[in-house]
């Protein structure tokens, strides 16, 4: 009888082994479509929802643009996946683009879902899109390679990327609309005349919602500031292009009767490309430092404007103000925010030419 009991006890065991392989709910590759780029936009309480899918073919890939409307992200996915004869899965998904207008009504809600939501990951790259989404995708399907990933290309930084490009991703976003000192800027593009998208600049997020917008060169000097590589842009003045090799920045912050001020020391090390007659290198360095400077001018007045701390700045007064105080750091502590920056090129190589 005993005998009987541990035998029985032995296959009960070995039936619920069987049953708890993990691979029950496991749908084959075959049976799932894999959407890289997924576009979001929100016309008259509807979420539109557009999904570009490569789907590989003999002869190469092809491009698949599926669209649908739903009061919830999440309706609207479903509603394309209930149309297809395999499932969406969004664990692969690269790129999220957002149509302007419903950037500047506030990407919160998304953003959130994004993050709560275990089938996207959060490092996917949030674009902006300015025109509809409908004209964007069909120029893109019809104009660009299909290689099923050219898009996101367009704005990985291993890829398409340049150092005139904001670089942001869905937990940037999460993270600025949660903190009182840290915005964010998405880049924003369109469709472009020549087959390819065009890259108009960055838009300025202010606690998830689009406030304004800067241009691709003043983007350029927000990203050397904020330490971001800036490998490779030229920099074209009056009498010379520099190529930018490598940057580095370093910030001093002080609190003076309640007003922030911040020193920062940027230091560019360039390479001479090309000079129009015979310019010294003093006066190379002199050209350069006006154009950043005034540059930066223009950039910070945008920041003030729209009370959007998209620098960051405010994180070197975190351990100067009370936490109490953090949360009027946009409203209070910025608008009065004295910023003073010192640029550094150092000319590393000078081509074939020796200037005096």
């Amino acid at each position: 009888m005993r005998r009987i009991r541990r035998t029985a006890g032995s296959l009960l065991c070995i039936c619920l082994l069987l049953l708890n392989t993990g691979c029950w709910d496991n749908r084959d590759i075959n049976h799932r479509s894999l959407p890289l780029v997924m576009g979001i936009a929100y016309h008259e309480n509807l979420y539109q929802i557009v999904l570009q899918i490569p789907e590989p073919l003999e002869s190469g890939i092809s491009l698949k643009i599926l669209t649908q409307t739903g009061k919830t992200i999440n309706q609207a996915v479903d509603k394309i996946s209930a149309r297809m004869e395999s499932s969406v899965d969004l664990l692969h998904l690269k790129v999220i683009l957002v149509e302007k207008e419903y950037a500047q009504l506030g990407l919160s809600d998304s953003i959130t879902t994004f993050m709560r939501s275990r089938e996207i990951s959060p490092k996917a790259l949030v674009v902006i899109c300015d025109e509809k989404l409908d004209t964007f995708f069909e120029h893109v399907k019809v104009s660009m390679a299909p290689k099923g990933t050219t898009l996101y290309d367009s704005f990985e930084k291993n890829a398409g990327w340049n150092p005139q490009m904001a670089l942001t991703r869905i937990w940037q976003v999460y993270r600025s609309i949660h903190s009182y000192t840290r915005d964010v800027a998405i880049p924003v593009y369109k469709s472009g005349k020549s087959g390819t998208i065009d890259y108009t600049g960055s838009a300025i997020i202010k606690n998830g919602r689009m406030v304004g917008q800067i241009t691709p060169e003043e983007t350029l000097l927000f990203n050397s500031v904020n330490g971001l590589g800036t490998q490779g842009k030229i920099e074209v003045m009056n009498n010379a292009s520099v190529l930018i090799l490598s940057n580095s920045t370093r910030h001093r912050s002080r609190l003076v009767h309640n007003i922030p001020y911040l020193d920062i020391e940027l230091t560019l090390k360039v390479s001479i490309v090309e000079t129009k007659g015979t310019p010294t290198t003093k006066l190379i360095k002199d050209e350069l430092q006006e154009v950043l400077l005034q540059r930066f001018e223009h950039l910070f007045d945008k920041i003030l404007a729209s009370k959007a701390d998209i620098l960051g700045v405010g994180q070197y007064f975190r351990n100067k103000l009370p936490r109490s105080e953090l949360s009027h750091w946009r409203t209070d502590y910025l608008p009065r925010m004295k910023v003073k920056l010192k640029v550094n090129p150092v000319i590393q190589n000078e081509g074939n030419l020796k200037l005096s």
